[in-house]
C-alpha cells in the first residue's frame, strides 16, 4: 500500500477518535429497565479492537457499568428514573446521561483514550397524574355569562409530555350537568382544563356543586387519577381584574439572593373598594417553581425565594392570578416566562455625540420647542466588551421625559448598538425649559451590569402661547351707592413666553348692559366703577376682559367678570295691600289663624328680615314673624264685639332700620251660638178664647228673638204638640196662631198649645213655648183657670191639654151606671139559677139516692153568657158611659156570699167565688165567669178561720173619682181630661166640683 494511501486512512480514523472523544456516540434506552440490560457495544458499534484492551467507566456511575473486555454497556441495580436525573428536568428537551469510558491498550502498553458518549434516556408511562389535592374548590360568580370559562387546578405528571397529562373529563350529577361543562385548551403544548358554564347560576338556590374531574396521560396503557372538583356559587362581582400584558417574560440572574425581585405583574380592576383591591397568586405552578420564586400578594411583584442554579433549570414558566376581594371574587391570569441567565462582569460603554442640525456644547443640545416630534438630539452609541448574552446590551431612557431612543442602524452587532435619541412630544418652553435626559445600559449578564451617560436638553422659546387669566372667572362683592370711580376688582393674566411675548394689555368688551359702568386700566389691569350701581334696579353685572401680548403674531386670552352688588338699607318694609281686611267665625278658640299679611322689602340679607307687631298691642292679637299669620289671643263673641281694629308695624334689620305701617280690620261672622228666645207669651200666662169664635181669627202672636245674625236669626214657628183637633194653626214666618175651625162643645176649657221656634242655622237650635188658651164665654173663675195653667207646667210635653174634662166625665158616669146595672141583673139571674138547681137536687134526693150512679161533672156549669155582656166602647173621642152605681140592699145582700174588689173600671168585671161551698153544690168558681159590667172581684188572702178559709173583698172608687189607666179597650178613662200630676204615667188631670 502506498504511503499516501495509508496516510490518508490514519488521518480518517483520527478524525472519528477525535469526534468521539467531543462526544459523539450517541445511544438511547427506555428509563426503568432491569439489570444488566445492554445498552451498547463500545468495541462493536464503534469499531474498537474487543481484545487486548481495558474497557474501564470513567463517569456514568451508579446507573451504568461496563465490560472490561468488550466495552459493552450495562444498567445496573440501580434503575435509570428519568424524572429523577439532574439534567433531565426540562420536559420539552430530551434527556441526556452522559458517560466517559476509557479504553487502554494493554499489549502495547500505550496511554488510555477517552471515550465520551451520551445515552438519552427514553421516558416511559411510569408516572401517573396527580392533582394538587383530592378536593379542588373552584370560585364561580352567581351572573356569570354562560360560555364563561374558570382555569381548574392542573395535574402534574413527572413524564415526558408523549406521557403527561393528555385528556382531561369532567363528570358531574344531574343537578350539576346541564350547567358545567369542561373545556381543555393547549398552551405550548400543555393541556388546561378550564370549567365551562352552560346555564345559569343562582347562589340562593344552591351554593356549591360537587363534580368530579379525571386527568389521564398520553401512556400506553394510560394513567389517570380523579379529584373532586367542588364549584362554590360566589355573590356577583361585576369587573375581574386585566392584566397590563396577556405574557410576562424575565431574565434572573443565576446565583441572584433571595428576595431579589425579578418581575412585577400588573394587572387592573375597574371596580371600587375591596371588589376592586387585587391579589396576587402563582397558579399552576408546579415543582420547582414554588420553592424558587414567591410573589407579592399585593404589588404582584416576584420575588426569588430559592437559590437559583441556571444548571439545574434554567427557565420557569408559569401563571400568575389576579383575584380581587369582592365577595366574590373575580381572577384573571397571564403566562409568565423567567429565564436564569449566566453571570456577567462588563458594563456597558454609554457615548453621547451630536447629530445633524443640533449642535452640542459642554454636554448641553439646544432645541427650539416648535420642532415636530421625532426630532433627533443626539446619537447614542452604546458598547460591550462581552460576548454573547453578555454582550447584549439594552439602552433606556430613564425618568418621565419626552425622549426615546429608535435604533439608528439595522446592522449593529450585539455587542454595538447605535440609537437616535428623539423627542416623542412637542415640546413646551413654558412647561419645562430644559431636560437632564439620563441614558442607561444594561446588558444581559448574570448579574447584569450597567452604566449611565446624561444629556442637558435646553428648549428655546417662541410665541406659542396665549395670555391666561387664573382665575378665568372673577366674582367680586360690591356695595351699592359707590362712587365714581371706585375701584371694584383687579384681574391678572401671565403669559408663559418669555420677553416681549409676555408683555400684556388689558381692555373690556362690554355688552349694552354694561357699556360705559366700567372701565379697565390697559397696564394693570384694575376695573373701576364709573357710575354708582343701584342694587334694585340691577344686582349682578357681567362681562368679558381680555389680555393681548405683544408677540407676532399676537396672541390674547380672556375672562369673565362678575360683580354681585350688594345692598344697603335704602327701602322701606313694604305691605303688599294698603289694609287688610279678614272675616272669621266667631267661637274659634284662641291661637287659631285669622289673616295672613305679606311684607316685601327690596333690600336683601338682614335689610329685608322683618319683624312684624301688633300696634296696640293689647293682648288680643298676635303675629307669627316668618309667615305674617296673625292669630287671636282670644275666643271671639259677635255679640259682645264684631269687629276689631288695629295696626301692624313691619320694621326691617338694617341699621338705622326702616319701618312702615298697615291698618287690619277683623270682621267677627256670626255663628249658631245662641237659640230663640220666646219674649211674648209668658209660659204661665194665658188668654181667653170665645166659643163663638170664628175661623181664621187671631187668637195669639207668639214673639221670639235670636241674638244671632243672617240665617242664624231667622225664625220658623211651628206647632209641636197639644193639638190633637187640629183647631189651631201657627204663622211659620210671624208666629201668629189663628183657629181653623169651629169651636163644639167638647173644645170648651184649657188648651196648651206646644209652640217650637227654630232658627235657620246649621245645626239649627229652637225654644220651645207653652201658649194656653181657654175656651170660654167667661172666666168666672180665675184662680182655677190659673190653677189649670199651673198644673200644666208640670205636666210633661208629649201628654195633650185640649177641651173641657167634664164632658168626658160626664159619658163615663153613665157608663159605669149602665155597666153596674147590667151586673147586678146577671148576679140575681145567677143566684136563681142556683137556688133552682138546689131545689131539683133537693127533690131528687128525696124521691132516692141511685148506688154507683157518677154524676156528670159539667151538669150544673151554666151557659157562658154572651159576648155583648163586656164593657162597650164609646165613639171616637168619646169616653164611654159611667156604670150606675148600686143600691144599699143590692150591696148588702150580695156581700153575704161573696165581696168584691174593683180592680179598675178599665177591666171588664169578674166574679171570683169562694174555695168553700155546701156539700151537694155545683163547682162555679171553675165553670162560670161572669161578663157582667160589674165591679170586678178578686181573691185576697186572709187569716185563715175555723169557718172560712179565703174572703172576697170589695174596694170601690172614691166617690166621684174617676181615673183613667189607659188600658184595654173597656177603659173607662179619658186621656183629654187626666188629671195634673208630677209622676210619670199617672192620670193627666181631673176636676173638682
Amino acid at each position: 500500500m502506498d504511503l499516501p494511501v495509508v496516510l490518508f486512512l490514519l488521518w480518517g480514523l483520527l478524525l472519528d477518535l477525535l469526534s468521539g472523544a467531543v462526544g459523539g456516540i450517541l445511544y438511547r434506552v427506555h428509563e426503568e429497565q432491569p439489570p444488566s440490560t445492554l445498552i451498547g457495544s463500545l468495541a462493536a458499534d464503534q469499531g474498537l479492537p474487543d481484545t487486548g484492551h481495558l474497557y474501564k467507566l470513567e463517569v456514568g456511575a451508579p446507573y451504568l457499568r461496563v465490560d472490561g473486555k468488550t466495552g459493552d454497556i450495562f444498567t445496573t441495580e440501580i434503575p435509570i428514573d428519568r424524572e429523577t436525573l439532574k439534567d433531565c428536568r426540562n420536559k420539552g428537551k430530551p434527556c441526556f446521561l452522559e458517560f466517559e469510558v476509557s479504553v487502554t491498550d494493554l499489549i502495547q502498553n500505550q496511554s488510555p483514550r477517552l471515550i465520551e458518549g451520551r445515552i438519552e434516556v427514553q421516558d416511559i408511562n411510569d408516572n401517573t397524574p396527580q392533582f394538587p389535592s383530592p378536593v379542588l374548590t373552584l370560585s364561580v360568580p352567581e351572573n356569570t355569562h354562560m360560555g364563561s370559562l374558570f382555569s381548574i387546578p392542573l395535574a402534574t405528571d413527572k413524564d415526558t409530555e408523549r406521557n403527561g397529562v393528555a385528556d382531561y373529563t369532567l363528570t358531574a350529577g344531574p343537578e350539576a350537568v346541564a350547567l358545567f361543562g369542561l373545556q381543555v385548551a393547549e398552551d405550548r403544548g400543555e393541556k388546561l382544563p378550564q370549567l365551562i358554564v352552560l346555564g345559569s347560576l343562582d347562589r340562593e338556590l344552591k351554593d356549591s356543586y360537587d363534580l368530579t374531574i379525571k386527568a389521564v396521560d398520553g401512556g400506553n396503557p394510560p394513567r389517570y387519577s380523579s379529584a373532586l372538583l367542588r364549584v362554590v356559587i360566589a355573590d356577583a362581582n361585576d369587573n375581574a381584574p386585566t392584566f397590563e400584558k396577556s405574557s410576562y417574560e424575565a431574565e434572573v440572574a443565576e446565583n441572584s439572593p433571595i428576595g431579589h425581585s425579578v418581575l412585577q405583574v400588573k394587572a387592573n380592576d375597574s371596580d371600587m373598594g375591596p371588589n376592586g383591591e387585587i391579589e396576587y397568586t402563582l397558579h399552576q405552578a408546579i415543582d420547582p417553581v414554588p420553592k424558587l420564586l414567591r410573589i407579592d400578594r399585593s404589588s404582584g411583584i416576584i420575588y426569588v425565594k430559592g437559590p437559583l442554579d441556571r444548571e439545574e433549570i434554567n427557565n420557569l414558566k408559569f401563571y400568575v392570578v389576579a383575584r380581587d376581594k369582592g365577595p366574590s371574587p373575580k381572577s384573571s391570569k397571564t403566562y409568565v416566562s423567567i429565564d436564569v441567565t449566566d453571570q456577567n462582569d462588563n458594563a456597558p460603554a454609554v457615548e453621547i455625540r451630536g447629530i445633524g442640525l443640533v449642535t452640542h456644547s459642554d454636554g448641553v443640545a439646544n432645541i427650539s420647542e416648535d420642532m415636530p416630534v421625532g426630532t433627533a438630539v443626539a446619537l447614542v452609541q452604546v458598547s460591550d466588551k462581552d460576548e454573547g448574552e453578555n454582550a447584549v446590551v439594552t439602552c433606556v431612557v430613564a425618568g418621565d421625559v419626552p425622549f426615546q431612543l429608535r435604533p439608528a442602524s439595522d446592522s449593529s452587532v450585539d455587542n454595538k448598538r447605535k440609537y437616535f435619541l428623539q423627542t416623542t412630544t412637542p415640546l413646551d418652553y413654558e412647561r419645562v425649559r430644559d431636560y437632564r435626559v439620563e441614558i442607561v445600559a444594561v446588558d444581559s449578564g448574570n448579574p447584569a451590569l450597567s452604566s449611565t451617560n446624561s444629556l442637558k436638553v435646553q428648549v428655546t422659546d417662541t410665541n406659542d402661547n396665549s395670555p391666561i387669566f387664573s382665575p378665568t372667572l372673577f366674582e367680586v362683592e360690591f356695595a351699592e351707592e359707590n362712587q365714581p370711580g371706585e375701584k371694584v376688582v383687579d384681574v391678572v393674566a401671565s403669559d408663559a413666553d418669555s420677553g416681549t411675548n409676555a408683555e400684556l394689555v388689558y381692555s373690556i368688551i362690554a355688552d349694552s348692559s354694561t357699556r360705559g359702568l366700567f372701565e379697565i386700566d390697559p397696564s394693570s389691569g384694575e376695573v373701576r366703577a364709573r357710575s354708582p350701581l343701584d342694587r334694585e334696579h340691577k344686582e349682578r353685572y357681567e362681562f368679558r376682559v381680555t389680555a393681548a401680548d405683544k408677540g407676532v403674531p399676537s396672541h390674547r386670552g380672556t375672562a369673565t367678570v362678575v360683580i354681585k352688588v350688594l345692598d344697603r338699607n335704602d327701602n322701606d318694609p313694604k305691605f303688599m295691600l294698603s289694609g287688610y281686611s279678614f272675616s272669621v267665625l266667631e267661637n274659634m278658640p284662641p291661637l287659631s289663624p285669622v289673616g295672613m299679611v305679606t311684607v316685601q322689602d327690596m333690600d336683601e340679607g338682614e335689610n329685608a328680615q322683618v319683624q312684624l307687631s301688633v300696634e296696640p298691642d293689647v293682648g288680643k292679637f298676635v303675629i307669627q314673624n316668618g309667615t305674617g299669620t296673625i292669630l287671636s289671643s282670644i275666643s271671639f263673641d259677635r255679640e259682645k264685639e264684631s269687629s276689631y281694629t288695629f295696626r301692624l308695624k313691619a320694621v326691617d334689620g338694617g341699621d338705622p332700620p326702616r319701618s312702615s305701617y298697615v291698618g287690619v280690620t277683623i270682621n267677627v261672622l256670626d255663628e249658631n251660638d245662641n237659640a230663640p228666645v220666646v219674649t211674648k207669651p209668658s209660659n204661665s200666662s194665658f188668654m181667653r178664647l170665645s166659643p163663638m169664635a170664628a175661623p181664621d181669627s187671631v187668637v195669639e202672636v207668639v214673639e221670639a228673638e235670636d241674638i244671632d245674625s243672617g240665617s242664624n236669626a231667622e225664625l220658623v214657628y211651628s206647632i209641636a204638640g197639644g193639638n190633637p183637633h187640629d183647631l189651631f194653626y201657627i204663622s211659620p214666618s210671624n208666629g201668629e196662631i189663628t183657629l181653623t175651625k169651629e169651636l163644639t162643645r167638647k173644645h170648651s176649657g184649657l188648651h196648651r198649645l206646644v209652640v217650637k221656634v227654630s232658627d235657620r242655622g246649621k245645626p239649627s237650635r229652637h225654644a220651645i213655648a207653652l201658649v194656653h188658651i181657654y175656651v170660654n164665654e167667661t172666666i168666672a173663675n180665675v184662680s182655677h183657670v190659673e190653677a189649670l195653667v199651673g198644673h200644666s207646667l208640670y205636666t210633661p210635653l208629649d201628654m195633650d191639654i185640649a177641651g173641657d174634662p167634664d164632658y168626658g166625665l160626664a159619658a163615663q158616669r153613665s157608663n159605669i151606671v149602665y155597666g153596674s146595672l147590667a151586673g147586678v141583673a146577671g148576679v140575681v139571674t145567677v143566684i136563681v139559677v142556683v137556688v133552682f138547681i138546689r131545689h131539683r137536687l133537693q127533690r131528687e134526693a128525696k124521691s132516692g139516692y141511685q148506688a154507683g150512679k157518677k154524676e156528670t161533672k159539667d151538669l150544673y156549669a151554666p151557659k157562658q153568657g154572651p159576648k155583648s155582656g163586656k164593657g162597650r166602647k164609646g165613639k171616637k173621642g168619646k169616653p164611654p158611659k159611667s156604670p150606675k152605681p148600686l143600691g144599699e140592699d143590692e150591696e148588702v145582700s150580695l156581700q153575704k156570699s161573696l165581696k168584691f174588689n174593683l180592680d179598675g173600671v178599665n177591666d171588664s168585671p169578674r166574679i171570683h167565688l169562694p174555695l168553700t161551698y155546701p156539700p151537694g153544690s155545683p163547682d162555679l168558681g171553675r165553670h162560670y165567669r161572669s161578663n157582667s159590667p160589674l165591679p170586678s172581684i178578686q181573691l185576697q188572702a186572709q187569716s185563715p178561720s175555723a169557718s172560712q178559709k179565703h174572703q172576697a173583698v170589695q174596694e170601690l172608687p172614691a166617690a166621684n173619682t174617676f181615673v183613667g189607666t189607659g188600658g184595654d179597650d173597656n177603659s173607662t178613662g179619658s186621656d183629654q181630661y187626666s188629671d195634673y200630676s208630677y209622676k210619670t204615667n199617672q192620670p193627666k188631670y181631673s176636676t173638682k166640683t
